[in-house]
């Protein structure tokens, strides 16, 4: 999927340059060898990852087990889970298509209140030198 799909995504967009950060999620899967060679060459010094493959010194290592600061994990998922299925799709066809379109239909605002809630929670993450967040995050 990387070298058949993801390359050749990233050269139509304007948006990556060499600027652009990768950040993974945790799937022990998606840190083989194989795409972490890949990753680190279309985004060299530019990783967010369970495992920092070079000793490249401006690549981030993610905390493990940290859903509060990965908005996909705080936000995306949960939000695109209502909105995908709440047509039954019946296909795979059907629900890519539903994918596509939500995720499309996703607001410039709304992005940016999720950026914002993110700055908060790793706020908070410095201010309590790494804790987890439960108290703060998942207020009842």
């Amino acid at each position: 999927m990387l070298q058949k799909f993801f390359r050749s995504s990233l050269a139509g967009l304007q948006e990556y340059n060499s600027l652009t950060w990768f950040h993974q999620d945790r799937a022990t899967c998606h840190t083989s060898n194989a795409s972490m060679e890949v990753v680190q060459e279309l985004f060299p010094g530019k990783v967010i990852s369970r495992r920092v493959y070079t000793t490249t010194t401006t690549n981030i290592e993610w905390p493990p087990r940290s859903p509060d600061l990965f908005p996909p994990d705080f936000f995306l998922w949960g939000f695109l889970k209502n909105k995908v299925y709440s047509n039954k799709p019946r296909t795979i066809t059907a629900l890519k298509a539903n994918i596509r379109a939500e995720m499309a239909a996703i607001s410039t605002a709304t992005c940016r209140h999720v950026f914002e809630n993110l700055k908060s929670r790793l706020e908070e993450c410095l201010r309590r030198d790494g804790e987890h967040l439960d108290d703060v995050i998942f207020k009842k």
